[in-house]
């Protein structure tokens, strides 16, 4: 039995001969005549070593060696059928494993949406998430430890060497105190504006620049150019903390407009006009590494389909 040498057609042959238990009609299924088959059969004996069958004029039936081959020889060729359509399936993007990284932000706007579609469009994709913030996520890809991610940036700053797709391109706004005195002077709206003037000197809570240095650099910027500078009071990394510092009294952020739909007690969300330059922005993009895997693309489609023209604040 060392080295035993058969195949997958002649396991096929045995499979049917054991349910006909008769070479005629097994042949026929099989589409070629008996003596073929019989020799076939002889030759899966040899190589195993066993005799699969008891033979008499009248019947045919399975050995003992048969009893045990035939669920064994079943299990392989099921996997053999299978074999193909799960590559092919690969190859098109339809299976495999998606290993997606996300800022926290982009969980207040349509990400939630574009997973719970991709899932039902795409069943046999092993989905596996991981926050992270762009630094993060550029080690991440570094380490070939993700497939795609989310990240932050301020408009046109993609980080260099992707592939990517603008998702979300949005106002930033200003998150401050519940009872901060800027807010006698609010105008009314839907979402409240503010004069540059009554909060320009703020204290801000902010991310580390690290994290999303274009933005950082935006917001510097735009400081600058109203002869101000930034007064850090407090500095973190998830968008959430922020906002629940702001509601501490640590002072006031910057925030995504997305970010509107965290509602935390405490906080109040404003516009902020009479900027001495543009009006803030930011965007998030979907990015990854060229030559990604056709699971990638697949979920690249999805979004690309799915963003429609998300964009606030305009």
């Amino acid at each position: 039995m060392n080295d035993a040498q058969f195949d997958l057609r002649q396991l096929r042959q045995f499979a049917v001969l054991a349910e006909e238990c008769h070479f005629g009609r097994a042949a026929a299924r099989l589409a070629m005549t008996q003596p073929p088959l019989t020799q076939a059969i002889q030759r899966l004996e040899a190589a195993l070593g066993a005799r699969l069958f008891e033979r008499t004029q009248r019947r045919v039936a399975l050995s003992p060696a048969g009893e045990v081959l035939l669920p064994l020889a079943r299990k392989l060729l099921e996997g053999a059928d299978a074999l193909a359509p799960a590559v092919r399936a690969a190859a098109a993007g339809l299976s495999g494993q998606l290993r997606l990284a996300f800022v926290s932000s982009v969980t207040y706007g349509p990400l939630p949406a574009w997973l719970s579609g991709f899932r039902a469009a795409y069943p046999d994709v092993a989905l596996s998430l991981r926050e992270a913030t762009l630094d993060v996520q550029l080690e991440l890809f570094a380490a070939g430890e993700i497939d795609a991610g989310f990240v932050l940036h301020a408009p046109g700053a993609v980080p260099p060497g992707f592939e990517h797709v603008r998702v979300i391109d949005e106002a930033l706004v200003m998150a401050l105190p519940e009872g901060h005195a800027a807010w006698r002077s609010a105008t009314a709206a839907a979402m409240p504006r503010l004069r540059w003037r009554d909060v320009h000197a703020e204290p801000l809570v902010i991310f580390p620049r690290q994290i999303a240095p274009s933005l950082f650099d935006a917001l510097v910027s735009a400081y600058h150019a109203g002869g101000d500078t930034m007064r850090i009071a407090q500095q973190a990394i998830q968008m959430q903390t922020i906002v629940n510092l702001v509601s501490g009294g640590m002072g006031v952020a910057w925030v995504p407009e997305s970010l509107t739909h965290l509602q935390r007690a405490g906080v109040r969300y404003a516009r902020v006009t009479g900027l001495p330059g543009q009006a803030l922005r930011c965007e998030t993009s979907l990015v990854w590494r060229a030559g990604a895997a056709p699971v990638v693309e697949r979920f690249v489609e999805h979004v690309r389909r799915g963003r429609g023209r998300v964009s606030t604040g305009r």
